[in-house]
């Protein structure tokens, strides 16, 4: 966008301010977006740039969020795909990622995570501190090297790895998602 985008978007720009003032803004703008035929020779350049630049943006667009779509999918192999899972498997609701008021009262490990996440990190905003945690076991959950688990042991683990992570950058004051959005 820096590199192509820019010097593009000054071109574009430099080119509507020459042929609005040799004709009126809406017969330019008509032409380029397509709407009107060019009625002037001085039309058919922003036309052909319309013509040229408006599927450009749109399939760029959507390629961009094709991509960053399929890029944020974990893989997993055929093998694990189509393994059979038992009845418990199949009957166990999918899990919940853990709200973080039932670690206040939880074992001493989770009271020092919540501890650190809630007080430290988020400052006492314990809606801010939920909102961060799901996000990043969702992040979490969607890498590689939980593909080849069941989802339950999955987001156990995804849960257990992030209490992990978090609770160092936590107890120094920082939150990872915090700073990310920054």
């Amino acid at each position: 966008m820096i590199d192509w985008g820019v010097p593009m978007l000054a071109g574009a720009i430099a080119l509507y301010v020459y042929a609005a003032n040799s004709t009126s803004p809406s017969e330019v703008y008509h032409a380029f977006t397509l709407m009107d035929p060019p009625s002037t020779d001085i039309l058919w350049a922003p036309s052909l740039l319309g013509w040229l630049l408006v599927p450009a943006i749109i399939g760029g667009f959507a390629g961009h969020v094709i991509a960053t779509r399929i890029g944020s999918t974990k893989s997993i192999s055929t093998e694990t795909l189509f393994r059979q899972r038992r009845w418990g498997q199949r009957l166990k609701p999918p899990g919940l990622i853990d709200d973080l008021r039932g670690y206040f009262h939880g074992p001493i490990a989770q009271q020092d995570f919540v501890d650190a996440w809630v007080r430290v990190a988020h400052r006492n905003d314990w809606d801010r501190a939920q909102d961060h945690w799901e996000v990043f076991v969702r992040d979490m959950v969607s890498t590689q090297q939980y593909a080849d688990l069941d989802r339950h042991e999955c987001l156990r683990q995804a849960q257990g790895s992030s209490r992990l992570a978090l609770l160092m950058t936590a107890q120094v004051g920082l939150c990872l998602v915090c700073e990310r959005r920054r």
